[in-house]
């Protein structure tokens, strides 16, 4: 099912030199749910379009206003390779202009998204009157033709043009169709670079959704360089506990080594020595010889 209804399909701009243009879209919300629409464009700086992002409800209408900037050059031929892109989103009910945001836009989010291209078209300024043929005679268009009394008889017909005037029309009118089908067969070739237009639009889309998951993986590189950090400091703070610890154990084992030996020297300097009680023993030996003598 269609949700948004775009007319027209083709943006004309009345194309005159240093002098700005504007065309409006008129939007019809088909569906029953609220729609967000985006207008994109190959050639921003050359359009303004207002507004560019919006919400439709229900069974409503939006108008969407575009104006062609001032040119100081023409296009050969007239002929303007310029697309634009309406796309369009099924959003929550209640959903205002504010809560728009770009992802919603995101071919990769799940969500059904509509596309609609637009071409542009150029059209020279109607300073000069257009002819068309009525009953075998040539009429000015009444668009572009200014009617007076002079122009008429009081019966109300119309007043026949001289036969000399009748014959330049005519070649006038063969000059500007041989130039209409050169320029429908020039439109006719030009239709492969309308296709490149339309890749060049979707490349533009594809470097936007791009520099959305480039935007995504530095935040994501951010989230991972501050555990980096984290850990880092956890490391750092548990090398300086085993070395503390270290520490703590050499010094033990060198306490423990002192205790050791002071606990020996006590050990040899407990009874007496070998060489005193030798001594007695000699004495007492000489003094039982002596007593025996």
């Amino acid at each position: 099912m269609e949700l948004l209804e775009i007319q027209p399909r083709e943006l004309k701009f009345t194309f005159e030199l240093k002098k700005q243009s504007s065309c409006s879209i008129h939007l019809v919300n088909k569906s029953d749910q609220y729609l967000a629409f985006k207008v994109k464009t190959t050639s921003p700086k050359r359009y303004c379009v207002r507004p560019n992002t919006g919400v439709v409800k229900p069974n409503a209408e939006c108008d969407v206003m575009v104006t062609m900037q001032a040119q100081r050059v023409a296009p050969p031929d007239m002929q303007c390779k310029d697309k634009f892109l309406i796309q369009s989103t099924v959003v929550p009910y209640g959903t205002t202009e504010t809560d728009i945001r770009s992802d919603m836009f995101a071919k990769d989010s799940g969500k059904y998204l509509e596309e609609k291209k637009l071409r542009v078209v150029l059209i020279g300024p109607a300073h000069s009157p257009v002819l068309l043929p009525l009953n075998g005679l040539l009429k000015q268009d009444p668009c572009h033709e200014n009617f007076s009394q002079k122009d008429q008889l009081l019966s109300g017909v119309e007043n026949t043009p001289p036969a000399h005037v009748v014959a330049k029309d005519v070649e006038g009118f063969k000059t500007a169709k041989v130039t209409d089908e050169s320029r429908a067969a020039k439109d006719v070739e030009s239709r492969p670079a309308e296709d490149v237009d339309e890749l060049k639009l979707t490349n533009d889309i594809a470097k936007e959704n791009l520099a959305k998951d480039i935007e995504e993986l530095n935040s994501k590189l951010n989230v991972v360089e501050l555990n980096l950090s984290e850990a880092k400091l956890i490391i750092t703070k548990l090398t300086e506990e085993r070395s503390m610890a270290t520490r703590e154990k050499e010094t033990l084992k060198h306490e423990l080594a002192m205790l050791r030996k002071k606990s020996d020297v006590r050990r040899v300097r407990v009874g007496f020595p070998f060489l005193f009680v030798l001594i007695i023993a000699l004495i007492g030996i000489a003094a039982g010889y002596l007593m025996h003598s």
